[in-house]
């Protein structure tokens, strides 16, 4: 697999300037990532950046109740609509962790159904479950209310808690998921030994800032190889 193919090439620092949103956008352009992820305010900017690069297929993603995952469903569903109308044709959101942790399953349930339906077909919709705060059971649950849902993939973690993705989170995801949903990894995930743990362990999208990093190790891995045959 192509790592660069699965990459969602990510900036979601809260002081990030347009400066390096462009940055961002000209790095997935030169490198194929699969999308930028970029916060909800710079969505209109990169997509403006991406639209003359088509052929590259780089689309925009953004992230809807980020960081904490604690508004209503109704101000979720906004700023997805929002979010498509400014371009965006991938949306991340945080699930209601409180909730989750709580046992009401349907307000959880109804949180996430929000957001697929404001997506309508227009965007995909990965569900972040925030693997780091949740046991076993919960992230099981949190697994199938994604899945009954309608979401596209699920998702371990935002990258701003305790700590990212391991691949024996990956791999329990992928399998409560199966085949019928995606599942991305994100946070932690700085190198290609890391990137290449996760996809083995079931993931088939990965959210990192490390993109370009872990490409230059791909090409000089295959220097090296080529180098090697001289």
């Amino acid at each position: 697999m192509d790592l660069n193919k699965i990459i969602d090439h990510t900036l979601l620092k809260p002081e990030a300037t347009y400066r390096e949103i462009e940055e961002l956008c000209q790095e997935a352009k030169e490198y194929g990532f699969a999308t930028v992820c970029v916060n909800p305010v710079h969505v209109r900017l990169a997509a403006k950046l991406l639209r003359a690069c088509e052929k590259t297929g780089v689309k925009v993603c953004t992230v809807i109740g980020f960081p904490l995952g604690a508004g209503v469903p109704l101000t979720k569903a906004v700023e997805v609509r929002e979010a498509i109308a400014n371009g965006a044709t991938e949306v991340d959101m945080v699930i209601n962790i409180g909730a989750l942790k709580s046992g009401d399953y349907e307000l959880v349930f109804r949180d996430i159904k929000a957001v697929v339906d404001a997506a309508a077909g227009q965007a995909l919709t990965k569900v972040i479950i925030e693997t780091c705060l949740l046991t076993d059971e919960e992230k099981v649950k949190a697994c199938l209310l994604a899945k009954e849902a309608g979401a596209g993939f699920v998702k371990t973690s935002t990258g701003f808690n305790k700590s990212g993705a391991t691949a024996e989170d990956v791999a329990l995801l992928r399998k409560v998921v199966g085949t019928a949903m995606g599942v991305k990894a994100s946070g932690g995930i700085r190198d290609r030994r890391t990137a290449e743990e996760m996809v083995k362990a079931g993931a088939n999208r990965l959210g990192t800032s490390s993109g370009v990093a872990i490409m230059k190790e791909e090409q000089e891995k295959t220097q090296g190889r080529d180098m090697g045959k001289t």
